[in-house]
């Protein structure tokens, strides 16, 4: 169960997010709302990769706030821009990085690298420079450097945003089949569809919160 109570949360002057509370535990959430509606903000709230200024966030009665480490064992994070993840040279290196403070034998940490790589289509680009990889291999490679340290739930920034259709519709496919929990940050109506459930924000506040038809209509409603 993810928790967000009366959170509130500026950033500089603005306010990006005001009084939100909403908590779920669905396999499959999606989060629309226009550019600059807080939904990012939110995102963001839910591995403390940013604590609110007011309010508290838990996941699975675990604080954000407090219990950082935990959480983010719990809940990974994949950014819109896959540059903004990747810190090692090679592909295989990048991957294994997530693990380097996890206590595993190195034999189990190269077998899940390989695991990992060969389930999203990466097998046998351990050697590759990371940063030379096309924009959909990066995105892959971020994704599998979260998939990596098996977490429970997988907070995805609008994976596909800078991605050609092609490559966007494979990343969407893959979230599709993950049997983590996925919460989705996007702006490609479309891959909500069979969702279980989608929030909408505007302005900062949480204003829609329905299965994906209805959230989606309301969104919809809002950019007039």
């Amino acid at each position: 169960m993810i928790t967000v109570e009366d959170v509130s949360h500026r950033l500089g002057e603005r306010l990006a997010l005001d009084r939100v509370s909403v908590d779920f535990a669905e396999h499959r959430v999606g989060v629309i709302g226009a550019n600059g509606s807080g939904k990012s903000t939110f995102a963001r709230l839910l591995n403390g990769l940013i604590v609110p200024d007011s309010g508290r966030v838990t996941v699975d009665g675990l604080s954000t706030a407090r219990d950082g480490k935990e959480v983010r064992r719990k809940v990974g994070f994949v950014f819109t821009d896959p540059d903004a993840q990747i810190v090692m040279p090679t592909v295989a290196e990048d991957v294994a990085f997530g693990l380097r403070r996890s206590g595993l034998p190195r034999a189990e940490i190269t077998r899940r690298v390989s695991d990992v790589l060969d389930r999203f289509g990466l097998g046998g680009f351990d050697d590759r420079p990371a940063h030379l990889l096309s924009g959909g291999e990066k995105q892959l490679l971020a994704l599998c450097s979260v998939l990596v340290t098996e977490p429970a739930t997988v907070v995805c920034d609008e994976p596909t945003t800078l991605l050609d259709l092609r490559n966007a519709r494979l990343i969407g496919a893959l979230l599709a089949g993950l049997a983590q929990r996925i919460v989705l940050v996007t702006h490609d109506l479309a891959m909500l569809a069979s969702f279980d459930r989608v929030l909408v924000f505007d302005d900062g506040r949480l204003v829609g919160d329905d299965v994906p038809a209805v959230a989606v209509g309301r969104y919809r409603e809002l950019m007039g």
